[in-house]
């Protein structure tokens, strides 16, 4: 028990053993965070909205076919394949399963950029690209295939770098403080 004196506690500050509450009219008490997580969320719905809006004002029906067409192609067919494919890939690689990312990682951007140029590199829309822009499409494929091989030589690159320095014990301040015992506190 101690014998310090405690001094006492003005009206309406907060004691230390009750934390302050937030006031009656605060955005923290009603939202749960500050009133800056407020005001950019807003302006993302708005950003929405307005994008949302100018989408639709021409072809609604279409783009509306479009987007629940692109939900469902991905829920039912590209889910279960690439999911069938993650899975294939872990039971090949077997017990040496950190590998895996140096192969998710070159195949998730490689197809990201084939899903974004995915018009261009296949010619689908070869008129109206060269009456838009004055250039032919012909470079893509061969621009996107470079790029694919390049993410993976750089992976491959990163995987010989680990297994260099892991071999050599190159981990150098990271291997000592697990060598030594924690201290006690």
């Amino acid at each position: 028990m101690s014998t310090r004196a405690v001094p006492p506690v003005p009206a309406g500050a907060p004691s230390p053993s009750r934390p302050s509450r937030p006031s009656r009219f605060s955005p923290r008490r009603w939202y749960g965070e500050g009133p800056l997580h407020l005001l950019l969320l807003a302006a993302t719905f708005c950003l929405a909205g307005y994008a949302g809006v100018r989408l639709l004002d021409g072809d609604t029906l279409g783009v509306l076919l479009w987007f629940a067409g692109s939900a469902l192609l991905h829920d039912l067919v590209l889910l279960p394949v690439y999911a069938g494919a993650d899975r294939a890939l872990r039971a090949a690689l077997g017990p040496r399963r950190a590998l895996v990312n140096f192969v998710r990682v070159p195949v998730f951007l490689s197809g990201l950029l084939l899903l974004i140029w995915f018009p261009l590199i296949t010619r689908r829309t070869e008129r109206r690209y060269v009456a838009a822009s004055g250039t032919s499409p012909d470079l893509y494929l061969s621009h996107w295939l470079l790029i694919t091989g390049a993410l993976f030589a750089l992976s491959a690159l990163w995987l010989l770098v680990r297994a260099l320095r892991s071999r050599t014990g190159g981990r150098g301040r990271r291997r000592e403080t697990k060598a030594r015992p924690s201290a006690l506190h």
